[in-house]
């Protein structure tokens, strides 16, 4: 029993293991390039020196593995135990140390060479793509020329031209100051860069001490006193070393040349020039987000937009810099006063309304309305379903929008789904998932727009099912989407897990886990014709 229930949870079989390792270096190297070129290629470089090194030490054991072999083997146990049977020369890994000999090295080898000719092929592509046709880059040089033509601020009667360019990679910092210093230059602006690892640099001849840098950028908010006509640096490249904790508001305007995956860091990092005691009366951030068929492998700015409306809600409601929008705290309220003094009563509700709620609130209104309308739903039977019409003018194709109700009192720990206990999943007829379980808004405004007005059965769309299923003795189609639909929210999870591992606030591997179709109960579902 104990081994059938560790075989049906996914997340512990060695084929979902490896899988999910694919995830993690496929979304990192994307991440990579999503930051710069040179990044990127430098990645790839890495990666094909790392696998060209073990490949040496592979064929420097192949060539002399049976003294190796023999000598390992007249190790007493308990010298095995103290790792001391590994040999350095023959052990590959770094914390965790693998003997060769150990090892399938023929299977190995060949897997290793034919991810070598792959990195190398991708490596020699990228080397194709120079500075000058950056595309990337030559639009931060426009925002650069832009921001000299039009100031937003001016102090002195001088325009104020300082800018700080964030990245997440000190190898993107590194690429952009070398390309820019020059250009820069050119435009009388003096450079600096910045990076937790590595040498700081400027063009200006000081000491490219960390504060220092700081000093020459921001005078003012760090009370340097420079010499009279003293230049200062208009430009800084940084990563996050020094999104935390410095004052540098005589800048007004912020690029983020790559998003972090985490929205708080972004909200830092603007935290740096919108700071009392500037002097500036506007301040400007301006986002590069990645180009919209790598961000379809990485989904970037959804998840970053959706944390940050996350973290907007639950704090000040003024928190969103990702946005031009206006906070819809002032919104809600009113939407909640609403609700108290015109729909229902909220003493009179089984349960409270939560913040979350409220996003969805205009649905609750028509929930509600129904319920007065047509009488409570709450002895309605599992398993329910219509069929209704396609609108491929609004993207609503063959499918099917299952309602699901978790059962596994352990999941959702994490509060990523807006209904839990309960799953909407909207999957077309050939098992795509068209929108997943963290979709709600966009599924709910699909059944709106299928249901809404239609108070009878549709005869040409039900017609077509009961054919199909046989007047419902063969739901052998349905059956095998449910089973994928609940395989997407399981996936959807693990792929949440692995991402959690690259933000602050621990990990969420093993603490709420999903087996299967074990962990839903089929509510209703909607069939779309």
């Amino acid at each position: 029993l104990y081994d059938d229930k560790v075989s049906n949870n996914s997340t512990q079989k060695q084929k979902n293991r490896e899988n999910n390792l694919k995830i993690l270096m496929r979304v990192n190297f994307l991440k990579r390039l999503e930051s710069s070129v040179d990044s990127f290629r430098i990645t790839l470089y890495n990666f094909a020196s790392n696998i060209e090194n073990i490949l040496h030490k592979i064929e420097e054991f192949e060539a002399g593995n049976e003294a190796s072999i023999e000598d390992i083997n007249t190790i007493e146990l308990e010298d095995m135990e103290s790792e001391e049977w590994l040999d350095d020369e023959f052990s590959i890994g770094k914390k965790v140390k693998i003997n060769l000999c150990d090892m399938n090295t023929i299977g190995w080898k060949e897997d290793l060479e034919d991810d070598l000719q792959i990195a190398l092929h991708i490596l020699e592509d990228m080397k194709k793509v120079i500075s000058k046709e950056d595309e990337k880059l030559n639009k931060l040089k426009s925002k650069i020329i832009e921001k000299l033509e039009k100031p937003i601020n001016t102090y002195n009667n001088k325009p104020n031209t300082k800018i700080i360019i964030f990245t997440a990679f000190a190898d993107t910092a590194n690429y952009l100051y070398e390309e820019l210093k020059d250009f820069n230059l050119s435009l009388h602006l003096q450079t600096a860069k910045i990076t937790g690892s590595g040498t700081n640099k400027s063009t200006l001849n000081i000491h490219n001490e960390f504060n220092n840098i700081l000093c020459y950028f921001s005078p003012l908010s760090k009370n340097k006193n420079l010499k009279q006509n003293e230049k200062e640096i208009d430009i800084l490249i940084a990563t996050d070393c020094i999104s935390e904790g410095q004052n540098l508001q005589d800048c007004d305007t912020l690029i983020n040349y790559d998003i972090h995956w985490n929205p708080v860091r972004i909200i830092q990092r603007f935290g740096r020039v919108d700071r009392i005691g500037s002097k500036n009366e506007y301040i400007q951030l301006i986002n590069f987000w990645p180009q919209i068929s790598l961000d379809e492998y990485i989904n970037l700015k959804n998840r970053v937009e959706t944390r940050m409306f996350m973290v907007d809600t639950t704090a000040t409601g003024e928190d969103n810099v990702l946005t031009n929008q206006s906070s819809q705290m002032e919104f809600r309220k009113q939407q909640l006063q609403k609700l108290q003094t015109e729909v229902v009563d909220i003493e009179d509700m089984d349960s409270s309304i939560s913040i979350t709620d409220l996003g969805l609130n205009d649905f609750r209104i028509d929930l509600i309305n129904f319920i007065q309308s047509k009488g409570d739903i709450k002895d309605a039977s599992c398993g329910v379903h219509t069929v209704c019409k396609k609108d491929t003018t609004k993207n609503i194709d063959e499918g099917v929008v299952f309602v699901l109700k978790n059962i596994n009192n352990n999941s959702n720990t994490l509060n990523t789904n807006q209904l839990h206990p309960f799953y909407l999943i909207y999957i077309s007829q050939d098992g795509q998932i068209k929108q997943n379980h963290l979709n709600v808004k966009n599924i709910l405004d699909t059944l709106r727009v299928l249901c809404k007005t239609n108070d009878e059965p549709i005869e040409e769309v039900y017609e077509i099912f009961n054919d199909e299923t046989k007047d419902g003795r063969d739901m052998s189609i349905y059956s095998n989407l449910l089973n994928s639909a609940i395989s997407s929210i399981v996936q959807t999870k693990e792929e949440s897990d692995i991402e959690s591992l690259f933000s602050g606030g621990g990990t969420s591997f093993l603490e709420d886990t999903m087996s299967g179709v074990d962990d839903f109960e089929l509510i209703a579902f909607v069939v779309i014709k």
